[in-house]
């Protein structure tokens, strides 16, 4: 069965930095991303590694995506992080190489999600 569980959220401040892990089980995932809701908004993308890696351009610069294949993780390392920052981050996967990798329906997987908040 297909799992992917994230960790690594929790209070920050302006400025600060935090790393989310998401580790991947039940099958292979060519396709992983990052997506952020914030109370009261719509689930947004963060950052994408399939085909391309690829970034909103609110967090370009500031956020990286990695993954290591042999610990099946996903990580998002988020550094000057903004009050704006602050949402229930989800980690998300695919098995395909996903072009279109900004749009939530490119992925057939998802954690549970991890609060992230960052203080003023």
């Amino acid at each position: 069965q297909e799992q992917l569980v994230e960790s690594g959220g929790g209070l920050v401040q302006a400025g600060g930095s935090l790393k989310l892990s998401c580790v991947t089980s039940g099958r292979a995932f060519r396709t992983v991303g990052w997506f952020r809701q914030a109370p009261g908004k719509d689930r947004e993308f963060v950052a994408a590694l399939s085909v391309n890696e690829d970034y909103a351009d609110s967090v370009k610069g500031r956020f990286l995506i990695s993954r290591d294949n042999g610990k099946n993780t996903i990580y998002l390392q988020m550094n000057t992080l903004k009050p704006e920052d602050t949402a229930v981050y989800y980690c998300a996967a695919d098995p395909q190489f996903r072009r279109a990798t900004t749009y939530s329906h490119s992925y057939a997987y998802w954690g549970q999600g991890a609060q992230v908040t960052v203080t003023s």
